[in-house]
This record gives C-alpha cells, sequence and structure tokens, in this order.
C-alpha cells in the first residue's frame, strides 16, 4: 500500500460504433449566449436528423445549462473538464451556428484522437460560418487533423457526399487546385524589384506592432509568436489596454469636441438617442474621441507602425467600443491628432490599425501601406470577417457574391463618397454593454487585393488573390444588411477564380486583409509587389485564384 494519496484517472468510455459526440463552444459573453442558443439548437436537430438516416446517432457531449440559457461551452476551464470525460478515440462533431471562442476547445483538441470534423449552417446571423473559419484557422496552426464541411439546410448533395466521407473514410477532401505557390521570377520585374526592395527596407530598419493585449476572443490563429515573427522584421511592444484607459483620461473634452466637430464637418451622420443602454449617445462617442488621440499618442511614444486593440474583452466593461476609432486611424483623410507638445502626429497617412488585434493582420497592414504608398494608391486597408454569401442573379451579375463584413468600421475612402456616405450606429448590446458607435457605409464598387498572412508549421504563410467588389442593388443590399448586422459597414465581393466552396475549404481565418487599387491592371501589379515584399521577408505565399 503506497504512503501517498495516488490520484486515480477515470478512463471514459469508448463510442458505440453508430455513434459520435457533439460539441459546441460559445462565447464568454452569456448575453450572447442566450440570444444565439436557439439558432444553435435548430440547427443541432437538423443534423440529428441527417446524421440518422445515415444510420449514426449524434450524442451530445455536455447537457443543456438550464440556469444559463444554453448549452455551449463557454470557457477553457469548462472545455478542459468536458473533454476529460470524452474517449480519446471517439468521433468528434463540432456544431457551430455561432461566433464562438475557440481557445474553449484547444486544449481537449489537442489531445483527440479521434476523427474531428467541423460544421456550420451557411447563414450570416451570428454568425457559425465565422466562428468556425476561426476553429479551422487555430487548428491548422496547431497542427491538428480535422475535417470540415458547411450547408445551409444539410440536404444538399455537397454536403452529404462529403458527409458521407467522413463517415466512411474519417477524412473530408476538397478541391484546392486554385492555390499555386509563387515564383518569383514569374512576376513581372519592376514590380518584383519593388517588393524586394521594401522587404530590405523593412528589414534594415525594422517594424514595430503594438499590441494592445494579446489573444482576443480565444483567437489562437491570430497570435504571430515573436520566433516566427522576428525573422521577418517586424517585432511587437506589448502595451496595456489599462495604459489606453488612463491615456484617455488626460484627453480634454475640448480635444475630443474638436474630432467629433471634424467629422460632423466632413458629413458624417451620427444616429443618437439618450438612453445609454441601446442608444448612441453623445457621451459614448466623446469618449471615443478620446480613445482615439490616446491610441495615437502611445503609438508615436513608442514608434509604433500599427497598433492592434482588444477592445474584446478587456475594454468592454471601462470605456465604449474601439470600432469608430480603428476606423478613423486606418484612413488618410482623418481628424489630426497632436502630441501633448504640439506635433501633428502621422501626418497625411494612416496609422494602420488591426481590429481584434489580430496579428496576422497587423503583419499584412504594415506591407500593404508600404506597397500602396510606393505605388501612389490610396493605403486604407482593413481586415473584414468572411461573414456569408449568396449567389445573386441581375442587373448584369450571374455569380457568387460574398458579403465581407468588419464588425464595426471600415475606412471611409472604402466608401463611395468617404465620410459623407458614412453612419455610426450604436454596436449591439449583447455584446458592447457600454455601446459606443461604429463606422458604417457601403464599399464603393471597385478593385481589390485580398490576402491572409497565417501561421503553420511555425512558418508565415500568405494567402493571396484579386476580388471585385460589387454594386448590388439598393434592396438587395439592404436585405443582406438585415442577414447580417445591420450596425456594421458591408462589401459585396466577387473572388477571382475561386469558388464558395475552394474558399471556405483553404481559408485558414475568419479574417480577410483587403485594399483596393486603382484599376484590374493595377491591383495586378500591387499584388505582384505585395507577394513579392512578402516572400523576401520570410512569408511563404500562396497565389489563389486567377
Amino acid at each position: 500500500m503506497s504512503a501517498y494519496a495516488i490520484p486515480v484517472v477515470k478512463q471514459p468510455k469508448p463510442m458505440a460504433k453508430d455513434q459520435v459526440l457533439l460539441v459546441a463552444s460559445g462565447d464568454l459573453r452569456q448575453s450572447a449566449n442566450r440570444v444565439c442558443w436557439p439558432a444553435q439548437a435548430a440547427v443541432e436537430a437538423q443534423l440529428a436528423e441527417v446524421f440518422k438516416a445515415e444510420g449514426v446517432d449524434i450524442v451530445r457531449a455536455h447537457p443543456y445549462i438550464e440556469e444559463l440559457g444554453h448549452g455551449f461551452i463557454y470557457s477553457q476551464r469548462m472545455g478542459m473538464d468536458i473533454f476529460a470525460d470524452i474517449h480519446p478515440d471517439a468521433p468528434l462533431v463540432i456544431v457551430e451556428a455561432v461566433w464562438q471562442y475557440s481557445h474553449n476547445l484547444l486544449a481537449g483538441l489537442q489531445n483527440h484522437r479521434g476523427p474531428i470534423l467541423t460544421i456550420a449552417n451557411w447563414s450570416g446571423q451570428w454568425p457559425g460560418l465565422v466562428g468556425m473559419l476561426n476553429l479551422n484557422g487555430c487548428l491548422h496552426k496547431m497542427g491538428i487533423t480535422f475535417s470540415t464541411i458547411w450547408s445551409k439546410d444539410f440536404k444538399d448533395e455537397f454536403f452529404l457526399k462529403g458527409l458521407r466521407q467522413w463517415l466512411r473514410e474519417k477524412h473530408i477532401r476538397h478541391d484546392a487546385s486554385h492555390v499555386r505557390a509563387l515564383d518569383l521570377r514569374a512576376l513581372p520585374k519592376p514590380e518584383a524589384e519593388l517588393g524586394v526592395a521594401l522587404a530590405e527596407e523593412l528589414k534594415a530598419r525594422k517594424v514595430i506592432i503594438g499590441v494592445f493585449d494579446e489573444g482576443c476572443m480565444g483567437m489562437y490563429n491570430a497570435i504571430i509568436e515573436d520566433p516566427v515573427l522576428n525573422p521577418a522584421g517586424v517585432y511587437k511592444e506589448r502595451l496595456s489596454q489599462s495604459a489606453l484607459v488612463a491615456a484617455m483620461r488626460e484627453v480634454s473634452n475640448e480635444e475630443a469636441q474638436a474630432v467629433r466637430t471634424w467629422l460632423d464637418g466632413r458629413g458624417m451622420t451620427f444616429v443618437t438617442g439618450k438612453n445609454e443602454e441601446t442608444d448612441l449617445t453623445d457621451g459614448q462617442i466623446l469618449e471615443q474621441c478620446k480613445m482615439y488621440i490616446a491610441a495615437m499618442r502611445i503609438a508615436d511614444d513608442f514608434g509604433c507602425d500599427a497598433i492592434g486593440i482588444q477592445y474584446q474583452q478587456g475594454l468592454k466593461d471601462m470605456t465604449p467600443a474601439s470600432d469608430l476609432v480603428e476606423g478613423l486611424l486606418n484612413n488618410v483623410e482623418r481628424p489630426p491628432v497632436f502630441s501633448k507638445d504640439g506635433r501633428e502626429l502621422y501626418s497625411g497617412q494612416p496609422l494602420p490599425h488591426f481590429n481584434e488585434v489580430d496579428e496576422c493582420a497587423g503583419l499584412d497592414a504594415v506591407v500593404t501601406n508600404r506597397v500602396w504608398k510606393a505605388m501612389g494608391f490610396d493605403p486604407a486597408t482593413t481586415l473584414h470577417d468572411v461573414r456569408w454569401g449568396e449567389h445573386y442573379k441581375g442587373d448584369g451579375i450571374d455569380d457568387f457574391i460574398w458579403l465581407f463584413q468588419i464588425s464595426g468600421a471600415s475606412p471611409a475612402s472604402h466608401f463611395t463618397q468617404g465620410y459623407k456616405t458614412a453612419a455610426s450606429e450604436r454596436q449591439p448590446a449583447m455584446y458592447f454593454r457600454l455601446g459606443g458607435g461604429t463606422l458604417k457605409g457601403i464599399c464603393k464598387p471597385g478593385h481589390l487585393v485580398w490576402s491572409r498572412v497565417f501561421v503553420e508549421g511555425a512558418e508565415l504563410h500568405l494567402d493571396i488573390g484579386q476580388a471585385t467588389v460589387i454594386e448590388l442593388p439598393q434592396v438587395e443590399t439592404e436585405r443582406r444588411w438585415q442577414a447580417v448586422t445591420p450596425q456594421w459597414p458591408i462589401m459585396h465581393v466577387l473572388l477571382h477564380g475561386i469558388n464558395r466552396d475552394q474558399f471556405m475549404a483553404r481559408h485558414r481565418s475568419n479574417h480577410v486583409n483587403v485594399a483596393y487599387a486603382p484599376s484590374k491592371e493595377t491591383a495586378a501589379k500591387a499584388l505582384a509587389a505585395k507577394a513579392a515584399m512578402m516572400m523576401t521577408m520570410g512569408v511563404q505565399v500562396h497565389l489563389c485564384g486567377e
């Protein structure tokens, strides 16, 4: 008999051959989990019928929680405890009809040996597509083997064929013929030389991205570890969101009001009211203007080339949303900001901001900013969520049109008439308790370079391609807006040479970076220069589509 209290680890029971386990990750914010649960429950019920028709029973690995009003895993600790009772060889289905925090599941999935399938409903509502894409990106970064699939009603041939393949072979094969490795020698010489020269300049001087707290909303794929990032010539200045709040307190009401007055003078619309809990108020806007000034002053203090503010979760209970700030920072034309000693900060240029402190988007924004400025193009860039999309036929269009949507703010130059067609509305209360305004508009038609930096195999990669921003009829735009989040800006996008399922299967994130070029020809040149710069920085570049 041992003299020590040796713990006994409980061994989970294996699953029956005709059963699969289901898990569902949710939000840390219980207000969001309660609102979104009905959509999740409906999707799970649909899938139970589909699996049953294939001779397989879905067994939920965690229960509905009566007192909370939902059945989501809502924390990393909860996820760890649930996975402790899951047999490591069990077939596992992760179903997402909502935005979710991937780190709720990653610890359990790291050691799971059984086949893993991620599934999302094809809907822009909460949205499960965005949640699943983030989880997929995290799994790719961790080197975890998994399969993925999506559907509107889980009855289409694409879904059923993929599901049957997974049940039979424990793997789904998707078409990736649109992806090819970059050959630097095949690029046009002037743009290749420009990209190489810009990369050499960057690596000689080096770049700082200011990170206001890391790991927003469990997005492990949005973190680039120092040994991976630094060889590219990019370093982090780790900043605290509490320092941002402290700096906001040093901004006077007069300085903040000057920012608001500048925006009013440019014709921007603020949709305001008096109820702090449901309306955008003048007081909330003033606090956002203080954050704008404070963020630029801190960036100047530390010599940052770009910054990212986490906001969720750190600032959500302290200040209104950061989104108006982010949209202003990313635009060339913006309210002037002065240091305490009277210097205008980042005069005549944007201070690139990477939303939700996505460091992959931050690296991309720095490179885009330098290439676009060198070529004489508007360097305003931003990320969007790959939110949703549908086929549209009419008005000379007959194709699948994506809806990209950032969670609050696009740079105003991405709208047809800039600030004149921009509006600021209150952020949804279930996500943003203290409110704050967005920078909302319909992104103008034009030519686009899209891209995504990601980490895989402890190395930096870049997917990059061309797209066209489409102008849809106002009725169709409004219909789509109501299917997603109407307070946020939208971009209607036609990807070149990539169909819906190819893009979904390949994309390593919920986020995608975008920047406009004056024409299709100049977009191709900008893409070439950016690809050359990234490759010279040590990034593996993959050309996607045409």
